[in-house]
């Protein structure tokens, strides 16, 4: 099916006559921005509503810019794929193997402990309830998070099998301040968003967000300034728009943040996330639809107490697909739909 703004437009008002959506939707074709939409509120309080160029939080979707970030350090010689994690960072690690390598955690693969285990806490589990102990707005390094799991054992040992680990990622943040010598948040926005061209996007703090921010909200109406970090870690919580995430898929395809053979290892299907079931992999910090080594559809995404974020790339289609919402669940079926119409699958 031929994809323009005509067919975009009805799916989505199809869609939205069922379910309601609050967020920003972009498509492009070719390089050629086919359809650009904004729905709902970025602030019910106040009545402000959402724009093509309003922020809105990434969840886990920061993860990919992690991933960036520590392939840059590689190239830069200030660490390798095979470096033991141990000796670069050295926080207290009690318990965790002396053998876990930084591609191990780039591909969810080192067996870490979590300190927030999907795997094991399923669907239903809640993120806000982390910050009973520890409030959130202590949280703003890495290593706040640490106490959390720090001293637990493995789950499995390094390389045996794929366990999406938030935890890992917090622990490549450390890498990347123990490398770089800068601040984590600071590194990302200076080093990733900056060379991208990506001047909307940064880590905001959630008691000062700045203009044409979306609030998160909750299925119960209250925002979840209570139920993630104060500031977006290594694992989760940038902020971007619709259109800076155009610019991050033009430099990484176009080798302006990695070299083409460092962007390939990045967008490689290194791990089967779904071993005998689909064909689900994961790169370095990216998720990817591949069959037999050849990738169809790349994806950024996270999902977050009133954040839900998709950025995919259809290879064969060329075309970019990107839904940024502040509300927990909208964007999915959204997705799910346009994904149909883009690709048939």
């Amino acid at each position: 099916m031929q994809i323009d703004a005509t067919t975009i437009a009805e799916a989505i008002e199809g869609h939205l006559v069922r379910q309601p959506f609050s967020g920003v939707i972009r498509v492009r074709a070719r390089g050629q921005m086919v359809y650009e939409a904004a729905f709902g509120l970025a602030n019910r309080a106040d009545a402000v509503p959402n724009v093509v160029s309003t922020r809105f939080g990434t969840a886990s979707g920061t993860k990919t810019f992690t991933a960036v970030a520590v392939c840059q350090l590689i190239e830069a010689g200030k660490l390798g794929l095979h470096t033991r994690l141990t000796d670069v960072v050295d926080h207290p690690l009690p318990l965790f193997n002396d053998g876990i390598t930084i591609q191990q955690l780039l591909t969810h693969t080192s067996g870490a402990p979590d300190y927030f285990d999907e795997e094991e806490l399923g669907d239903d589990a809640d993120f806000g309830d982390l910050f009973k102990d520890l409030p959130m707005y202590r949280i703003r390094t890495p290593a706040d998070l640490l106490p959390l799991f720090q001293n637990e054992p493995m789950k499995f040992p390094p390389g045996k099998r794929f366990s999406y680990n938030n935890g890992g990622y917090l622990l490549l943040g450390l890498v990347i301040e123990a490398t770089s010598g800068m601040v984590y948040q600071d590194y990302v926005e200076h080093h990733v968003f900056r060379t991208a061209g990506m001047t909307d996007s940064g880590f905001f703090e959630m008691n000062a967000l700045p203009e044409r921010t979306a609030y998160g909200y909750l299925s119960d109406g209250h925002t979840n300034i209570y139920d993630v970090t104060i500031r977006g870690l290594s694992d989760g919580g940038a902020f971007v728009t619709a259109p800076d995430m155009a610019h991050f898929w033009d430099a990484l395809v176009g080798n302006r943040l990695l070299s083409a053979e460092m962007t390939r290892a990045l967008l490689h299907p290194h791990v089967a996330a779904s071993p005998g079931t689909d064909d689900l992999h994961y790169g370095y910090g990216m998720w990817m639809i591949a069959e037999d080594g050849v990738v169809s559809r790349y994806a950024v995404s996270g999902g977050d107490p009133g954040v839900a974020f998709i950025s995919a790339r259809f290879v064969a289609e060329d075309v970019e697909l990107t839904i940024l919402g502040n509300t927990e669940s909208d964007a999915w079926p959204l997705y799910d739909q346009l994904k149909q119409l883009i690709s048939g699958g």
